[in-house]
């Protein structure tokens, strides 16, 4: 018997001892999807599946089916894959033009500032030079770019070569997300200030001014996915202006 054979037998024999610590809640379900291909050593894209493990949706155990559809809860090659198709088919969840509301379906608020965007108009007219979530955060790793990365990508399409307009649209990109990482980090500077502080009532209005921060950052995250970095920009000064009022209150109790 190959070794493929007996990884495959060995795989298939352990089903009913995983089956049964979960139901006696020893250990969270995982996706039987990337049991399996872990166990092939010959199983395509390798790097794919372990950008998954190491990536948030493999430690939150968001399993392949959740993206690519199939059925997670068999080790059956056949019935494991029914319903699969290619990724560049229109129908596949993982195609550009249905990549954002396969997302969506978890990241809710991002879908609904993306769909704003002339980059959504642009995928669902067919048009697939414009970007879609991957290209901002892989296509499992659920990474965040940096600014100068980002602005790299802007690049592609609004740079010198201006395939598409606003030459310097990656120079704004950059700018506004290297600001929007310095607010974050005075951010966490901050919440790290506010758990040393002794007096309950004290922390909780501090807590509560920390918690007005949050909300034009999260607007500013928002109208980042709908490439209006004027918003973007409105958003930022006002985080800044909390949060540096609230540091302010910090350092002089």
């Amino acid at each position: 018997m190959t070794v493929r054979a007996w990884l495959i037998v060995l795989t298939v024999a352990a089903v009913p001892l995983v089956v049964a610590s979960r139901a006696a809640g020893q250990i969270p379900p995982k996706s039987g999807c990337a049991d399996c291909h872990f166990a092939d050593p010959q199983s395509p894209r390798r790097e794919h599946l372990e950008a998954w493990d190491r990536s948030p949706h493999g430690r939150a155990n968001v399993g392949c089916e959740k993206c690519h559809g199939g059925n997670a809860h068999t080790f059956e090659g056949f019935l494991a894959h029914a319903g699969i198709v290619r990724p560049s088919d229109a129908k596949s969840p993982v195609h550009p033009r249905n990549l954002a509301a396969t997302c969506g379906s978890c990241h809710t608020g991002a879908l609904i500032a993306f769909q704003q965007s002339r980059h959504s108009e642009l995928l669902q007219s067919g048009n697939r030079s414009g970007p879609t979530c991957s290209t901002c955060h892989g296509e499992v790793g659920g990474r965040v770019l940096s600014a100068k990365a980002l602005a790299g990508e802007c690049n592609g399409c609004h740079g010198p070569g201006e395939r598409a307009p606003r030459a310097q649209r990656a120079q704004d990109v950059r700018e506004e997300y290297d600001a929007l990482q310095a607010v974050r980090q005075q951010m966490k500077l901050a919440q790290s200030l506010i758990r040393r502080v002794a007096d309950k009532q004290r922390r909780a209005w501090l807590t509560e001014a920390y918690r007005q921060v949050e909300i034009p950052v999260q607007r500013a995250v928002d109208a980042g996915h709908q490439f209006v970095y004027e918003d973007l920009r409105e958003q930022l000064a006002v985080a800044r202006t909390r949060v540096e009022a609230l540091l302010s209150s910090l350092a002089n109790p």
